[in-house]
């Protein structure tokens, strides 16, 4: 906020306060030349009008609360730039990334200020931490069907997770569904961990130019045929021809990187589950524009022992039930 409007709040604030409070005062003094408890002389229904003193609980507590307003204001901030005498902040404002709030905190520290957010994350490690601690002592396939474990490992995901995926883990375009067993990088307990804490980073080349139009429309084919789909063959077998340059992360049988032991996240094009989805005209923007998916790291945000409670739960939703 810049100083005029600082000063503009400032000065409003201020303003109206003690306005309020010389009406206050004002109203206590008989200025009518009415006797308190006669007749104003003014009559509406039946009802009389007297001259009668404000009620004293009623003045009492206006003038208690325009000291609490006055206290607060000097306690904290609500007076344009005004940090307050408390030093008191509802959070750190202006973070960009994990290592400026880490220092922000640290900074409040050492400044003395009491900072709200900070103080029930605090709270929040103290009393839930030791329940955390004592769920990161089981291994993923005992908390995959505890209760408990569940019931906490959905609310993370529904708190962290639900936004890409879906609030029932089925994903969506670009985002893989976690309920189907169909693994990028591994349905494994410590794969499904690592992925959690390390995330993923994809890289489908571009292959437009390499290829042409031509070239493409041949490919797509070939890899439509892969999962079954009726295609023209003549292009499918002139695109099988040139599937040497996807082998290396698909394989030469398009079964995946999973499948093959490779470390690329690249999807099995045999079982007609598409990321980016299945139809002609999918494919081929796959094929000419590449896919770079990007799946964050959780390590520095929800600590390990939450991951390993979170990776539980997703591990779970692929489960037979």
């Amino acid at each position: 906020m810049t100083s005029f409007w600082s000063i503009w709040v400032i000065v409003l604030t201020l303003a109206c306060l003690f306005i309020i409070f010389g009406l206050l005062v004002w109203n206590l003094t008989n200025y009518t030349g009415v006797k308190e408890g006669e007749s104003c002389g003014h009559e509406f229904d039946g009802i009389e009008e007297l001259n009668n003193p404000l009620p004293k609980w009623w003045t009492y507590m206006f003038f208690a609360t325009f000291v609490w307003s006055v206290y607060y204001l000097a306690a904290y901030p609500g007076l344009g730039n005004w940090e307050g005498l408390g030093k008191w902040t509802s959070s750190n404002q202006g973070i960009t990334s994990l290592a400026e709030s880490k220092q922000a905190v640290e900074d409040a520290q050492a400044d003395g200020r009491f900072v709200k957010l900070d103080a029930e994350y605090r709270a929040a490690d103290e009393r839930f931490g030791p329940i955390f601690a004592a769920f990161a002592q089981q291994d993923i396939e005992t908390l995959a069907t505890d209760e408990k474990a569940l019931e906490i490992g959905q609310r993370l995901f529904a708190q962290n997770c639900s936004q890409c995926h879906g609030s029932d883990a089925r994903g969506g375009q670009g985002f893989p569904n976690l309920t189907d067993k169909d693994w990028l990088y591994g349905g494994t307990p410590d794969k499904i961990k690592e992925t959690l804490l390390h995330g993923r980073i994809a890289a489908m080349p571009p292959w437009g130019a390499a290829l042409g139009e031509q070239g493409v429309k041949e490919m797509t084919a070939h890899v439509l045929s892969l999962s079954g789909r009726t295609v023209n063959q003549k292009d499918a077998s002139a695109g099988a021809a040139k599937f040497a340059m996807c082998a290396a992360c698909h394989g030469a049988d398009g079964k995946g990187s999973v499948a093959h032991n490779l470390p690329f996240g690249a999807p099995d094009l045999t079982d007609n589950i598409w990321l980016y989805g299945g139809s002609q005209r999918a494919v081929e923007e796959t094929i000419i524009n590449g896919r770079a998916g990007v799946m964050p790291a959780w390590k520095d945000i929800l600590g390990e022992e939450k991951i390993h409670l979170l990776t539980a739960y997703v591990y779970s939703l692929s489960l037979d039930k």
